[in-house]
């Protein structure tokens, strides 16, 4: 079992919009997810903004691959490098601890992470 930032068992970050490298709802990871898909971020309409000009465009739906577009309040498994990304430039989203892979404590400290936890 999968643990999470907090060495508790990983939980669900969300399955409505359906999440995860897996698609499972969990930010679970393995070596051949290149994006570390490990962060359960909270969308915020800014960071959506931020994601697409930075490149990754998070809000338009594409039926074809089942993305239904992201909008404020979905809970989403974020790439790490993005949230870290986001958090350099002053725009990180806030963060659901319960359902962050533990594998992100090698990047980013937990007192940071904390600061950031999504209530």
């Amino acid at each position: 079992m999968a643990k999470n930032v907090l060495g508790t068992d990983l939980v669900s970050c969300s399955t409505d919009p359906m999440t995860g490298f897996f698609r499972n709802g969990k930010c679970d990871t393995r070596a051949d997810d290149q994006g570390m898909h490990t962060v359960c971020a909270l969308m915020t309409d800014d960071f959506l903004i931020f994601s697409k000009i930075m490149g990754n465009d998070l809000s338009t739906p594409i039926p074809e691959y089942g993305f239904p577009g992201l909008k404020s309040g979905d809970f989403w498994c974020l790439c790490l490098s993005r949230w870290i990304q986001a958090y350099e430039a002053g725009m990180a989203p806030k963060i659901k601890l319960e359902a962050t892979h533990a594998s992100v404590l090698e990047f980013i400290d937990l007192k940071r992470l904390r600061e950031y936890e999504a209530h």
